[in-house]
């Protein structure tokens, strides 16, 4: 028997602006809490006994910062924002253990529609 793949992957955005830049990031000095996010979701994880199905990885930027601190649940593209440590609880809790993704916290559609083919991209492109 071969060792299980993971049921999830989390990617975490630990982009960090550098300092004076106007866009905001994942991780930012003005948000104390943000750089603690990532260690939080991976303590969480080793609590509840699931670090070996669950894969927690930090990630660069995934270009929506607006909406940050975000994280990408997969399998299903489920994107998550505006995080903090009780969403990160509420979303381990009930998404991760219970399979019911936390409507609330997920990015608005308008910001992450249905994802498009490269094939279909190139065309759009004319290319």
């Amino acid at each position: 028997m071969g060792i299980p793949q993971p049921a999830f992957y989390i990617f975490k955005c630990e982009q960090s602006a550098p300092p004076g830049m106007p866009k905001p990031s994942c991780v930012s000095a003005q948000n104390p809490e943000s750089q603690e996010l990532f260690q939080y979701l991976a303590q969480k994880l080793m609590q509840e006994g699931v670090m070996g199905t669950v894969q927690p990885i930090r990630t660069g930027c995934m270009n929506r910062c607006n909406v940050g601190p975000v994280m990408l649940v997969e399998p299903g593209h489920i994107m998550y924002t505006g995080l903090t440590k009780e969403k990160i609880d509420r979303i381990i809790k009930e998404h991760i253990m219970e399979g019911k993704v936390v409507e609330e916290y997920v990015i608005d559609s308008e910001l992450w529609d249905e994802p498009i083919s490269p094939a279909d991209m190139k065309k759009q492109m004319g290319m």
